[in-house]
């Protein structure tokens, strides 16, 4: 993954969206997380114990597909492999996964992050519960919406937590509680600036 930058950040923080944008700014390539075709996710958020695990191994599934596919060329990821990690170590503590159900997905997990490298970059989207809110409800999925609020509040806790000392590869983390990247141009401006100003830091 030496040539991949994977954007970071809670559901809500406009990771789809900065990919995107991002991959047609460098013209290279974009990878979205497959969040459209898990047959499991929207179940999960009415039944999260029966399908957290479901869940998660779908998506680690996908992602495997997508390293491999992303190794050959630079590319712009939508959620990084430590991303699925968070999420599933958070349904394991919050009672969504069984012990054994955390083992077995960290046994999969260990053995893929063990077998690739780190990500060129991550840029990590920092942004406030009530922000990532308010952009769930402006996309309107249904089942993100009926999700309770302290959901929410300890994803962006376990993020933040991990984000802030990560150290596996270079993170970029910005603050775009007050940036309007989609449809402001100056901030859309300022965010490839300081992406680009990274990457030649680390180049």
């Amino acid at each position: 993954m030496r040539n991949t930058i994977c954007i970071e950040g809670v559901v809500g923080a406009g990771k789809t969206t900065l990919g995107e944008l991002l991959a047609k700014e460098f013209e290279i390539e974009f990878y979205q997380e497959p969040f459209f075709n898990n047959p499991f996710l929207e179940k999960f958020y009415s039944d999260k114990k029966r399908y957290s695990l479901l869940s998660q191994l779908y998506f680690l599934d996908k992602r495997m597909d997508v390293i491999e596919e992303s190794s050959k060329n630079r590319c712009v990821v939508d959620r990084s492999i430590y991303g699925d990690f968070l999420f599933a170590k958070m349904h394991a503590q919050n009672g969504f996964m069984s012990e054994d159900e955390f083992e077995l997905y960290k046994n999969f997990w260990k053995k893929l992050i063990n077998s690739r490298t780190a990500p060129k970059l991550i840029i990590f989207l920092d942004i406030s519960v009530d922000n990532a809110l308010k952009k769930i409800r402006e996309r309107g999925r249904d089942y993100e919406l009926n999700v309770e609020r302290e959901y929410w509040e300890k994803l962006n806790e376990t993020y933040s937590e991990f984000f802030n000392n990560y150290s596996h590869s270079p993170i970029l983390k910005i603050d775009i509680n007050d940036m309007d990247i989609r449809d402001n141009e100056e901030d859309r401006k300022r965010f490839f600036e300081l992406v680009r100003k990274k990457l030649d830091e680390i180049n």
